[in-house]
């Protein structure tokens, strides 16, 4: 099961619509909490460096991914970075915000 050790952005609420699976070393990691940041959107981030092997394992059984950040947005799984700010580029990304 999933750990709820996490670290948040300022902006969070207990409703962040907004999940990311980071580590702290990824640069991407980075770029795509900025671009959240900047946007005003508030995200729940766990930090995989600082939870168990198995919180790992189940993402990827989860995902099919093995890199981070791994971002969900309303429980939907919708990629790493490029694809976020693809997302943005298009200018998908508020819609799926928005619900």
């Amino acid at each position: 099961m999933m750990s709820d050790a996490t670290e948040t952005n300022a902006t969070e609420t207990s409703s962040a619509l907004v999940t990311i699976y980071s580590t702290q070393s990824c640069p991407y990691c980075v770029r795509a909490k900025m671009l959240l940041t900047r946007k005003g959107v508030a995200y729940h981030e766990i930090d995989l460096s600082r939870e168990p092997a198995e919180v790992r394992l189940e993402l990827m059984q989860r995902t099919k991914q093995r890199t981070v950040p791994q971002i969900f947005i309303r429980d939907v799984f919708v990629g790493g970075f490029d694809q976020l700010y693809a997302l943005e580029q298009r200018g998908e990304l508020d819609t799926m915000l928005a619900g």
